[in-house]
């Protein structure tokens, strides 16, 4: 595995192969949800492309941007006993200067759910990937499902700028009780750990509740709120694969979303109907 620091230097390393690039933005903390993207661009790809960067301009003021856990050495060796064959790990100063070009969110789409109480974190998101994909030029770039609302938005940046790769979807990698696998879930005592479940277990029970078709959104959020109590939930929603929200479900084109705050960690998740 080689390992690169700066970007240029990578870019003309890749431009030069002429072969499939697989590639797997991170901000690092790797575990198994990582993995199972590795896994499944080294399938699809002759070589495949880690970054790890913890991109400051999407942490808003306050938030974990400092305590955000990061393990150097650590996620290296898993790079390497996973077979990847290039890995990224650049300094903030190596990606960005003082007077940037910003990539915006949509004004819509980018200020709704996360968004909204994150307002200008999809901008960061959206800035960073763009650069990212810029320097690999991968012909393939895989996101996990989990964070559902920054896979769309990387989509639409993608289709809407006529970028040339192709944005792979990879389901949600989840521990033996459910909990899907983040890197946050580090922040999480063993008492939060199992409140944190409550999270999977209203998708689930609003996944049981459509499989005996009932389709009406209030009352499966509302089902979902009692399962949630009493965490701090920032939203329970369900939308359309296009992120337009819904009054009844639409199988095969939904998404149900949630945010809910455990301790101080919060914690994403949603099912795809």
């Amino acid at each position: 595995m080689r390992v690169f620091q700066f970007p240029n230097a990578l870019r003309d390393e890749l431009r030069a192969l002429h072969v499939s690039i697989g590639f797997i933005p991170t901000m690092g903390a790797l575990h198994s949800g990582h993995l199972s993207l590795i896994k499944k661009a080294k399938e699809e790809n002759e070589i495949v492309v880690v970054s790890i960067f913890v991109n400051p301009t999407q942490f808003l003021k306050g938030e974990d941007l400092e305590k955000y856990p990061r393990r150097e050495q650590a996620d290296k060796r898993v790079c390497e006993l996973a077979g990847v064959d290039y890995l990224f790990y650049p300094n903030a100063e190596d990606v960005y200067e003082k007077d940037e070009v910003r990539v915006c969110a949509p004004n819509v789409r980018g200020y709704i759910l996360e968004g909204a109480t994150r307002p200008g974190h999809f901008s960061g998101v959206l800035t960073v990937v763009m650069k990212l994909l810029n320097i690999v030029n991968p012909t393939n770039a895989y996101f996990g499902k989990k964070d559902a609302q920054q896979l769309k938005l990387i989509t639409l940046m993608v289709k809407q700028m006529f970028m040339d790769v192709n944005i792979v979807p990879v389901e949600t990698m989840r521990d033996s009780l459910g909990l899907a696998l983040s890197s946050r879930n580090d922040y999480l005592s063993a008492h939060e750990r199992t409140e944190a479940l409550k999270i999977p277990s209203a998708l689930k029970k609003a996944t049981s509740l459509v499989i005996a078709k009932e389709y009406d959104v209030e009352t499966i959020i509302k089902e979902m709120e009692a399962i949630l109590a009493p965490l701090e939930v920032s939203y329970i929603a369900i939308v359309n694969r296009e992120f337009v929200p819904l009054t009844k479900v639409e199988t095969g084109n939904s998404v149900i979303l949630v945010e809910a705050v455990v301790g101080v960690t919060w914690l994403l998740d949603n099912i795809w109907l």
